[in-house]
C-alpha cells in the first residue's frame, strides 16, 4: 500500500557546513542503522553522538575539524547545527512519521527523560542538574548548547529532564542514550499513520 512507497523512498541527507571557525562533514540515515563513524576534535562530543548513532538505530557518520586552540564551544553548537539540518532533510515531508518520541534511560544513578515532538517549530527545554562545570575537560554548559542547536535546527520540540544523578558523565551520557531512544521512535514510520500527522496538514 502507500505505506510501502514511503519506506522505499530513502530518508537520509548529508551536510557539509564550513566557517572561519568549523569544517563538518555530517551524514544521516534514518533507516539504516549501519556505520557510526564519529571524529569531532571533542572526546566528550565523539562519545555521546557514537551513542545517539548505535541507540538511535541511525547511520550517522561526522567529521569535524574546529577552533578547538580557542574552545570546544563552536564544534559542539556546530555538529549539533549539522545534525538538525540532516534530520530535517532527511525526514522529507514528514510523511507517515510517528512525530512523537519519549525514553526515561537510567544510566547508573542518573535518570534522564526526553521527549521529542518532530513539530515543525523549535523549542528546547533543558534541566540537567550538573553540579561541577566539566567533565574532564568538556564544560557541561555545552550539553545544552548542543541540544538547543539542534533543536533550532531540526525545528522540533525537545525537553530533557535528569530527574536525579550524582555523576555528571553519568548524567549527560542518560541525556544521549534517551535522546537516541526518542528520537529512534519520532521518526519511524507507522503504517498506521496517513499522510502528515498533524491537523494542520503540515509539519
Amino acid at each position: 500500500g502507500s505505506g510501502e512507497t514511503s519506506r522505499v523512498a530513502k530518508r537520509n541527507a548529508s551536510i557539509k557546513r564550513k566557517t572561519k571557525e568549523t569544517d563538518i562533514t555530517l551524514t544521516l540515515d534514518l533507516d539504516e542503522a549501519g556505520a557510526v563513524s564519529i571524529s569531532t576534535g571533542v572526546g566528550f562530543l565523539d562519545h555521546m553522538l557514537d551513542h545517539v548513532g548505535r541507540h538511535g538505530l541511525l547511520g550517522l557518520t561526522v567529521k569535524a575539524t574546529g577552533d578547538q586552540h580557542i574552545d570546544d564551544h563552536h564544534t559542539v553548537e556546530d555538529v549539533g547545527i549539522c545534525l538538525g539540518e540532516a534530520l530535517a532533510k532527511a525526514l522529507g515531508d514528514k510523511k507517515g512519521i510517528r512525530r512523537f518520541g519519549a525514553a526515561s534511560v537510567p544510566m547508573d544513578d542518573a535518570l534522564a527523560d526526553v521527549a521529542i515532538d518532530l513539530s515543525g517549530r523549535a523549542a528546547c527545554v533543558c534541566n540537567i542538574p550538573f553540579t561541577e562545570a566539566k567533565v574532564g575537560s568538556f564544560d557541561v554548559e555545552l550539553v545544552e548548547e548542543f541540544l538547543r542547536a539542534l533543536a533550532n535546527s531540526a525545528k522540533l520540540n525537545l525537553h530533557v529532564n535528569v530527574r536525579y544523578g550524582r555523576n555528571n558523565h553519568h548524567m549527560a551520557e542518560a541525556v544521549f542514550k534517551a535522546l537516541a531512544r526518542a528520537l529512534s521512535d519520532a521518526v519511524q514510520i507507522d503504517e498506521r499513520v496517513k499522510g502528515v500527522p498533524s491537523t494542520k496538514g503540515t509539519l
